[in-house]
């Protein structure tokens, strides 16, 4: 195993610079997630620390060696990507062998290993199949095993979970997070899915236009998000939003909305930022609003059942916003609510800066 350093690393592809200055320190044996929306950096960051990718500045540790300038066969990784990677015309046990028997491993050396990956990926009976007999689940077992018998010290992850069905991702997102628990090896994973990303970290890198926006344990950031980009991309369904300015009367510190639309603001988080007439962002997550015995107005245009609970959705302060509640409502579209917002809930940030404010 390996503790991941990275200082200042950047890439750039000629006169374009698509990662800026990243600065992460990953612990050994700690499962770090790499999250974000297409196009933000995130697999681009990880094929530099597999050797994939030159890095164009900065300095990448791994295991306590610089790794800049290292192949990727010295950097004691095994890489498990989106497409699975697997040979056609080989046997599963073929696939997992290949990797030992190009670095001229002898047959008794690595055939144990080999066993003992396809019992803990349950893969024993499909040894001698080949990857077209597999379904999804089982070639995406197949490409961890290949990945498990090269006993690297980091395992890296690239959208593994992506070309499965719903049922199926949910299924390998519990497999692979108990093969961590297994191994304790450091584990490196991409994903654009914030529901991977929340499930199975330790901790999630949240990456967007090649920079780091916001690090920290999964309901910390969910909890406690650093910007409006964090807030929006983790959830599901997303926080909602309503900006305003801030006013001050007799009844206390308020957010006026555009349409007129006033929620009190908490008292104890009053401030300079929260002078009259600041521009302030508010943010609420679906499913800490009350359906009941509130003030704010909310027409209510779409209803989605889920079963185990109902999505609301209306607009306040001119955005559409989303309510969930587990109760089920005799609500139809048209109908008029009030919701309750309790302050203990509500986020607040910079309009201008997008900044959490407290």
């Amino acid at each position: 195993m390996a503790a991941v350093q990275l200082n200042g690393i950047f890439k750039r592809y000629g006169d374009t610079q698509v990662v800026h200055g990243v600065d992460l320190d990953i612990a050994d044996g700690e499962f770090v997630v790499l999250v974000g929306p297409s196009g933000c950096g995130k697999t681009t960051l990880m094929r530099m620390i597999a050797g994939l990718e030159d890095i164009s500045g900065g300095d990448l540790t791994i295991g306590g060696t610089l790794a800049n300038t290292l192949p990727p066969q010295q950097r004691n990784i095994s890489m498990v990507f989106q497409s699975y990677a697997l040979y056609p015309h080989l046997s599963v046990y073929d696939n997992i062998a290949f990797g030992p028997r190009i670095r001229k491993e002898r047959e008794e050396g690595f055939k144990p290993r080999i066993e003992a990956a396809a019992k803990m990926l349950n893969l024993s009976s499909y040894l001698d199949r080949l990857p077209r007999a597999l379904s999804g689940g089982q070639r995406q077992r197949v490409a961890m095993g290949r990945a498990v018998v090269r006993e690297p010290a980091v395992f890296l992850f690239d959208e593994p979970l992506s070309n499965l069905d719903a049922k199926l991702r949910v299924q390998m997102r519990t497999e692979i997070k108990a093969l961590h628990q297994r191994l304790r090896n450091t584990v490196v994973y991409v994903t654009h899915d914030q529901i991977e990303a929340m499930t199975m970290a330790d901790r999630i890198v949240v990456m967007n236009a090649g920079r780091i926006e916001q690090i920290g344990k999964p309901l910390d950031l969910y909890d406690k998000p650093g910007n409006l980009f964090v807030a929006s991309f983790l959830g599901s369904p997303s926080m909602n939003f309503a900006a305003g300015s801030v006013m001050s009367d007799a009844r206390g510190t308020a957010l006026v909305l555009e349409d007129g639309v006033r929620i009190a603001l908490p008292e104890g988080r009053a401030g300079t930022s929260l002078q009259a007439g600041a521009r302030v962002t508010l943010g609420i997550r679906p499913e800490h609003i009350e359906t009941a015995g509130g003030e704010v107005p909310f027409n209510v245009e779409v209803i989605e059942p889920t079963g185990a609970e109902t999505h609301l959705y209306g607009k306040i302060g001119g955005t559409t916003w989303c309510v969930t509640t587990r109760a089920r409502p005799g609500i139809e579209p048209g109908q008029r609510m009030t919701l309750g917002l309790p302050l203990a809930h509500l986020h607040l940030f910079d309009t201008e800066s997008g900044k959490r404010l407290d």
